[in-house]
């Protein structure tokens, strides 16, 4: 609690005729500083494991690359790659979250194509994982325009599907289809086979550097779901799979805004 207190007086010889005494709760600057150290920390730790990589890797090549043949150099390479990519995103993910929060995210919002999209992300993470990844789309509705910006859009599916490849077992499936009680909404639907999220941790999964589990994340990628998704005036909320597992949807306009 910080206490503040001024007096009044008419002149230097006069008497004072007013004091003022103003109470200020600690609670907001603390909060703040919490954020600024969960920050920090999560910054470190997640620049920390990528870097340590890249200078490994390079540090490798430079000593040894007469004695590597080319599959070490091409396995080195690729792997300084991905990391350079982890880190890229890593930041792009900080820049989002600044935006966010001070509203100053920038948006280019056109007529998008969703399957397009949604299945550009779905073939990029599955040639990075194992697990199954099961893309959907409702029969006859091979062009879903949504009005979005398309980059943002791309953002919030590579989000969402990665998150439950890394936090969730079993197959991913990923449905796209125009909502059943809004014709002008496009439902997007990713599920998992896991454990799922309780019900009294859902709103808490969209705040910043949440984490569950020990599957690593920055902590950010829902926080900019949700973020993104507001910002184009549609909605996510998180369910149980009928499987099993957590099972997030996102409604997203199909037009723009009227004026």
């Amino acid at each position: 609690m910080l206490v503040v207190s001024t007096i009044r007086r008419p002149s230097l010889d006069a008497d004072v005729d007013q004091v003022s005494i103003s109470l200020r709760s600690g609670r907001g600057r603390k909060r703040l500083d919490r954020e600024r150290s969960d920050l920090v920390a999560t910054v470190a730790h997640e620049l920390r494991s990528p870097l340590t990589g890249v200078k490994g890797f390079v540090q490798a090549l430079l000593n040894r690359w007469d004695r590597l043949n080319d599959d070490q150099k091409k396995l080195m390479l690729k792997t300084v790659a991905s990391d350079s990519d982890r880190l890229s995103r890593l930041i792009a993910e900080l820049l989002d979250v600044a935006r966010i929060d001070t509203g100053r995210l920038q948006l280019y919002p056109r007529a998008s194509d969703a399957t397009v999209l949604v299945t550009r992300v779905v073939e990029s993470v599955r040639s990075a994982t194992s697990r199954p990844i099961e893309l959907e789309i409702s029969a006859g509705e091979d062009e879903l325009e949504i009005h979005a910006d398309p980059d943002k859009f791309t953002q919030v599916v590579t989000n969402l599907v990665e998150n439950a490849v890394r936090h969730g077992d079993g197959v991913v499936t990923v449905s796209l289809g125009v909502r059943p009680d809004d014709a002008d909404q496009v439902l997007l639907v990713v599920e998992d086979r896991g454990e799922g999220i309780p019900a009294e941790l859902r709103q808490r999964v969209f705040t910043k550097f949440w984490k569950h589990g020990a599957r690593g994340g920055s902590g950010l990628g829902l926080y900019i779901v949700g973020g993104l998704t507001r910002a184009h005036s549609g909605s996510v909320t998180i369910a149980d799979a009928d499987g099993g597992g957590a099972r997030i949807e996102v409604s997203w306009p199909r037009n723009p805004p009227s004026a």
